[in-house]
C-alpha cells in the first residue's frame, strides 16, 4: 500500500482504539508508519483523514452483513434481518459509534470535523435505503434521502444510543420490527395497539422509495 492507504488504515485503527477526540496526528503516523507531512499532502488535515476513516469503517460495517440479508427489499423480513445484522456486530461497531457520539456532543469544539461528518450524512442515508429496500443508490431522489433515509438513520442512531447506554435494555431486532409493524398499523387507523386494519397486511413492506 502507498502512504494514502496506510494513513487511512492507521486512522481507522486509532478511531476504534481512541475515538475522534483523543486521536492525534502523531497517533495516526505511529499506527500507519508514515509521517506528518503525508497527512496534509494526501488528506489536507487530520480531521479530514479521520472523517474518511469513519466513512470507511461505516461502509465496512454495512458490507459485513449486507450480503446475508434475507427477505425481499422493503419487507418486514428484510427490516428484521437488517437489525439482526446491526445487533450481531454491535461489539465491533460500538467503538466507532462512541466516537461519532463524541463529535455530536462536542458543541463548537470540533467545528471542522462536525461539518465534514454532517456533509457525509446523505451518503450514509443512501446506503441505508439500499440495504433495507434494494433500491439502487444512484436512482434515489433527494426526497428519498431526506425522508426515508433520514428515518432509517434516526432508527439506527437511536438503537446505537440505547446500546451505548445499556446493552441489556436495548431493543432486539424482533422488538424493533414489531414496533415498526404496530406503528404502521396505528398510522393506518389501527389504534395504539397496532391492530391491523381491514385490507392491510401486517407482513407488508416496511417502506421504500416513493412510498
Amino acid at each position: 500500500m502507498g502512504h494514502r492507504e496506510d494513513l487511512l488504515e492507521g486512522a481507522k485503527k486509532c478511531l476504534v482504539e481512541k475515538g475522534f477526540v483523543r486521536t492525534t496526528a502523531r497517533d495516526i503516523v505511529g499506527a500507519s508508519g508514515t509521517n506528518l507531512a503525508s497527512i496534509g499532502y494526501h488528506y489536507g488535515s487530520k480531521d479530514a483523514l479521520l472523517t474518511q476513516a469513519f466513512i470507511a469503517l461505516m461502509e465496512e460495517w454495512g458490507e459485513g452483513f449486507q450480503s446475508g440479508l434475507g427477505g425481499e427489499g422493503g419487507s418486514l423480513e428484510r427490516f428484521r434481518a437488517f437489525w439482526e445484522g446491526v445487533l450481531s456486530g454491535h461489539e465491533e461497531s460500538g467503538p466507532v459509534w462512541s466516537a461519532s457520539m463524541e463529535v455530536a456532543l462536542s458543541g463548537e469544539r470540533l467545528p471542522e470535523l462536525r461539518a465534514m461528518i454532517a456533509a457525509s450524512q446523505a451518503q450514509g442515508r443512501r446506503g441505508l435505503i439500499n440495504m433495507l429496500t434494494d433500491a439502487p443508490e444512484d436512482e434515489l431522489t433527494d426526497r428519498d434521502v431526506r425522508t426515508l433515509g433520514a428515518f432509517y438513520q434516526a432508527l439506527l442512531n437511536g438503537l446505537m444510543i440505547q446500546w451505548l447506554f445499556d446493552p441489556a435494555s436495548a431493543a432486539t431486532a424482533e422488538e424493533i420490527t414489531e414496533g415498526m409493524r404496530r406503528a404502521a398499523a396505528a398510522a393506518r387507523g389501527g389504534g395504539a395497539g397496532g391492530k391491523a386494519v381491514p385490507g392491510a397486511s401486517a407482513d407488508g413492506p416496511a417502506g421504500g422509495p416513493g412510498s
